[in-house]
């Protein structure tokens, strides 16, 4: 594949046990020329040692948006996901870092196990789920005045952005709210509930209401697997490769947060 990409991986500290086999397998799946892999992260020594020792370039989250984690209050009585908003706030602002047309973004706990193409031609390749969270297209209609346009799903734990595009979309927000996009995305949601917003069904939605042909969709075949690391044994990798794109491990902490509750 000719079309070069950057990479965007934000992460935190609870990442490190998975976050260099993601680049691992971003490098040896991925199957386009990629020019940067940014990892986008608190400043803490152990997360700068790995971008030095992986070649990638690190930037500091709290310079990508004009707001911080800190800025966000998203929470209930027994979880916080302010992190988990922040986080997908910060990728759909990777049109402001690196240098490619085409950016993306993948989940630091979500490791390739196949070869991926994103671009065929001049079509986008999204990977496909068909359920989600009926809370992401309410939020949705808010922010865009209409309802979703794709049956299936984009929350796959990577999509590829095109930064014409993504910039695009954050312009109609701002211009139908008349605020900045970031808040009028806070604003549209009901924070009551813990999944009141998804960037990949809204970039994904938004592209698919205008121009679905440009794009290839494709089941994303990805296995949840709920242990704490990703040391698994070549013959379980070959059995798991026959059936699934990539795999993800559930069990890290930190952009979502269970609030235990005080024993009296």
């Amino acid at each position: 594949m000719t079309t070069p990409i950057d990479v965007i991986i934000p992460a935190i500290e609870k990442d490190l046990g998975t976050l260099p086999h993601v680049i691992d397998a971003v490098r040896k799946f991925v199957k386009h020329p990629i020019r940067e892999i940014i990892i986008v992260a608190p400043r803490t020594q152990r997360m700068l040692d790995l971008c030095s020792r992986k070649k990638c370039r690190f930037i500091h989250e709290d310079t990508v948006l004009p707001i911080t984690k800190k800025d966000i209050h998203y929470q209930g009585k027994t979880w916080n996901r302010s992190g988990w908003l922040y986080q997908q706030l910060l990728k759909m602002n990777g049109d402001t870092l690196g240098s490619s047309k085409y950016y993306l973004v993948i989940d630091a706990d979500t490791i390739l196990i196949r070869p991926h193409v994103f671009k065929v031609g001049n079509k986008t390749v999204f990977y496909c789920r068909n359920w989600s969270q009926g809370e992401y297209f309410t939020t949705y209609k808010k922010l865009m005045g209409k309802s979703r346009s794709s049956r299936m799903s984009f929350v796959t734990h990577y999509m590829l952005f095109e930064k014409s595009k993504i910039k695009q979309l954050k312009q109609a927000i701002e211009h139908r709210h008349s605020r900045s996009w970031y808040s009028a995305i806070i604003n549209s949601m009901n924070t009551s509930k813990q999944f009141a917003f998804s960037e990949f069904e809204t970039y994904g939605n938004f592209l698919y209401s205008t121009r679905p042909e440009k794009m290839i969709l494709k089941p994303a075949l990805n296995k949840s697997l709920n242990m704490s690391g990703p040391y698994i044994s070549p013959l379980k990798m070959s059995a798991l490769q026959k059936r699934y794109r990539s795999i993800s491990f559930h069990k890290r902490k930190g952009y979502v947060k269970t609030i235990k509750k005080m024993v009296k």
